[in-house]
């Protein structure tokens, strides 16, 4: 059976010249970073290698790159590492949208006695720049954090505005953070723009190796790691690097910014083929999130919600006609209660079950698109 993946936003196959240099290293490598004699000296000479090419592609020091085991290291480094080098009661605001791993490491920190503020976001799933400059206005406000591109929906959040807002506080404002995860190498990304102080990533999103993520952390931001041990990366993320994992990932990282551009064009023209297709196809289905065409959307990401389907259910009969897809976040795909995404943008609970997220990749072609409408209308008419 020819299979179709339609499921990038989850994780997206390795890029074949990433592999190669990912099994060159492993082959090759025999020391460890932080040792001195020749094999370390090697070592710590590819992972300084790596570490320069992941600064020049995100446009920022080398200094400011930590490497951790992916996204979700990532993002709770940046919070629960600033919450405890900020000071033991503080404030945070964050969105009701974000991803289960700032969701879960604001949790924490609302346990270790800060203030969180989850804030809406609207039928699109957009979080209000100024709703957000208003909380931060009255004061108290020590963490800000939202994500730049809703990994179920494909929204991208205004986190320009919401940057220039925290930058005219002064000395005063808060610390800064996005994941970034879903963007990487989908949208152009300019973190000092931004005004952005952290930022989260993982490389498997991009065609590099499982297991990789990076924190771009500006100079001068304190952070408290939950990790003791050695000095590496920076004394905040304590234990002997992948190095082999890392050459390859910088390696994916490259290729990914290097090709943003050309990537947005053709998957977005791709979407819209997908939608358009869909809607000739099948009735009672909704887009979710902003319009097809909207330049606040992601190109490679549609959620159809399907009237009088269960998501769940129709990833499952997808995956036997050999569509992949996800009802969801790929980090929440056993839950059985509804996305708290679609929940947030408003959707009725029955209505947020029988969401169904496809996301395009690099690979994708116009008849990936036409199996896929083909094999939708028939798992979904079958399930109705």
């Amino acid at each position: 059976m020819t299979r179709v993946h339609l499921d990038h936003n989850a994780t997206t196959p390795m890029r074949p010249e990433v592999r190669a240099h990912l099994l060159h290293v492993l082959d090759t490598l025999g020391g460890n970073p932080s040792s001195v004699h020749r094999a370390g000296r090697a070592a710590r000479a590819i992972l300084d290698e790596a570490r320069a090419r992941a600064a020049a592609a995100l446009r920022v020091h080398e200094d400011e790159i930590v490497f951790t085991s992916g996204g979700t290291e990532s993002v709770n480094l940046a919070l629960l590492g600033a919450a405890r080098a900020r000071r033991e009661h503080g404030a945070m605001i964050t969105t009701a949208a974000e991803h289960s791993a700032v969701l879960g490491a604001a949790d924490e920190i609302a346990a270790r006695g800060w203030t969180v503020t989850r804030v809406g976001v609207d039928r699109a799933c957009r979080v209000d720049p100024d709703e957000i400059a208003r909380l931060v206005a009255a004061g108290g406000v020590d963490l800000v954090s939202v994500m730049t591109a809703n990994n179920e929906v494909g929204t991208l959040q205004p986190i320009a505005a919401i940057g220039a807002g925290l930058a005219r506080r002064g000395r005063e404002r808060p610390l800064f953070h996005t994941d970034a995860a879903q963007a990487l190498g989908r949208v152009q990304l300019d973190l000092a723009a931004w005004h952005v102080d952290l930022a989260s990533f993982s490389v498997h999103k991009v065609g590099g190796p499982l297991g990789v993520g990076i924190l771009a952390k500006r100079k001068g931001v304190a952070l408290r790691g939950p990790l003791f041990g050695g000095g590496q990366e920076g004394g905040v993320r304590p234990g002997t690097e992948n190095v082999p994992a890392i050459s390859a990932a910088a390696l994916a990282l490259e290729a990914a910014v290097r090709e943003q551009a050309a990537f947005a064009v053709t998957s977005r023209a791709l979407s819209l083929q997908l939608w358009s297709e869909v809607q000739h196809s099948l009735d009672d289905v909704e887009l979710l999130g902003p319009p097809i065409d909207s330049e606040e959307r992601l190109p490679n990401t549609l959620n159809l919600s399907f009237g009088g389907v269960d998501g769940r259910m129709l990833v499952a009969r997808l995956d036997l006609e050999g569509l992949e897809a996800s009802a969801g976040s790929a980090c929440a795909s056993g839950s059985l209660e509804p996305s708290h995404v679609l929940l947030a943008m408003g959707l009725a609970p029955e209505r947020a079950r029988s969401g169904l997220r496809l996301s395009l990749g690099r690979a994708t072609t116009p008849q990936d698109v036409h199996m896929a409408v083909d094999i939708l209308r028939r798992s979904v008419s079958a399930l109705r």
